[in-house]
């Protein structure tokens, strides 16, 4: 015990001395007391990092007593395609054990959580609906309430800090929205988990033994740029601040660079009519092992260097659209289209040549009565 406590001691000083902006997981002193002499579980990938090491190998050389991992989407190492199968394991430098929570097993069940004293869930989110991390989030808080299990949510900021976009409907939800929020929440995980659980959005309205560590040093609306790349696709700021407005191509045959070096920066279609700019999606390894227009070339617009409006931008589907001239056949995934959208209302609007006006002021209600509810689960200033 006096060891444990004299590393703690040596570790809480050094992190005293970094960087004003601190995550949940780089504040120790408020959590690590909480898991003497009990047996956790991970809910992680490879954002979970104190300072420069992963909070699974900094937990362990502080003797914590750690039983498993439970990795999302992406898998532990964030190197699996999106959507793609992954397999329990064990991780190769620890000998930890990873049972997978994406696919078929989305919740922890009640064998896996046998044994576990407390979870602890740190992974970074892009602050959209359909990123999918917020999902095993839910499915996490579920399990844990089930079991009687202690939950703490180690926040970080989020770099697409706006509240814009269609509230979802819950009769759309998937794993891709499974909340009444906008595409773009204004929330941090850390917020989104105490809403969660107050809103009785979980299964029977069960309730979480919920502690958040929040972010020291950061406040709504302040720039946060990610030290490292959330998802194999997305892999620099850039495309972290274009991603709310392409990934709702991706229920139509429209490519967002997918099978590219530079995904979610750029638009484009195997036919001339939709840009100059040429790219020919190839499998890559980690990305994308199949991404739609596989070997073809495809022109569209290139968005690199260019500055991403402000929110959810309608600007690159309504054009795409009318260039298309396919109507309703440029919703090739419909269903998923709506997944996406939160609702089927956005894709019968566009087909029935509704101006983004209209179409925003469809919203407006909907994203008020949200604004005043999330105000209740902020932990952050404005």
């Amino acid at each position: 015990m006096k060891r444990f406590k004299s590393i703690f001691v040596l570790f809480f000083i050094f992190l005293s001395l970094s960087a004003q902006l601190r995550t949940g997981a780089e504040q120790m002193e408020k959590y690590l007391p909480l898991l003497q002499n009990k047996t956790i579980a991970l809910v992680v990938n490879q954002t979970s990092v104190v300072q420069k090491t992963h909070l699974l190998d900094t937990l362990l050389s502080l003797q914590v007593q750690l039983a498993r991992v439970f990795a999302p989407e992406h898998g532990f190492r964030g190197t699996s395609d999106a959507g793609a199968y992954i397999n329990d394991s064990k991780d190769r430098k620890t000998g930890i054990p990873i049972v997978s929570i994406y696919g078929k097993n989305k919740k922890p069940s009640q064998e896996q959580l046998s044994g576990i004293d407390i979870v602890i869930f740190d992974i970074q989110d892009v602050g959209t609906r359909f990123y999918t991390y917020i999902s095993t989030l839910h499915f996490v808080m579920e399990a844990c309430a089930e079991n009687s299990i202690p939950l703490i949510v180690l926040d970080r900021p989020n770099p697409n800090d706006f509240i814009d976009g269609p509230v979802l409907d819950t009769t759309y939800r998937s794993f891709v929205g499974m909340h009444p929020i906008p595409i773009l929440h204004g929330c941090t995980v850390g917020e989104i988990a105490q809403m969660i659980a107050a809103e009785g959005w979980l299964n029977n309205k069960v309730k979480p033994k919920l502690t958040v560590i929040p972010v020291k040093g950061w406040k709504h609306g302040q720039p946060y740029s990610l030290p490292i790349k959330p998802s194999p696709n997305l892999p620099n700021d850039q495309a972290i601040k274009l991603y709310p407005s392409l990934c709702i191509f991706e229920g139509t045959d429209i490519s967002v660079g997918r099978g590219t070096d530079f995904p979610f920066q750029v638009i484009g279609y195997p036919d001339a009519a939709y840009g100059d700019f040429e790219f020919t999606p190839i499998p890559i390894e980690g990305m994308d092992t199949n991404p739609l227009h596989k070997g073809k070339v495809c022109c569209g617009i290139d968005l690199r260097n260019s500055l991403p409006e402000v929110g959810f931008s309608l600007q690159y589907l309504l054009n795409y659209y009318a260039i298309s001239g396919k109507k309703e056949l440029f919703f090739s995934k419909a269903n998923f289209f709506d997944k996406l959208a939160g609702s089927n209302t956005l894709r019968e609007q566009i087909s029935n040549g509704e101006s983004e006006e209209a179409i925003r002021s469809s919203w407006q209600i909907a994203l008020e009565k949200y604004k005043i509810m999330r105000k209740k689960y902020l932990l952050y200033q404005e």
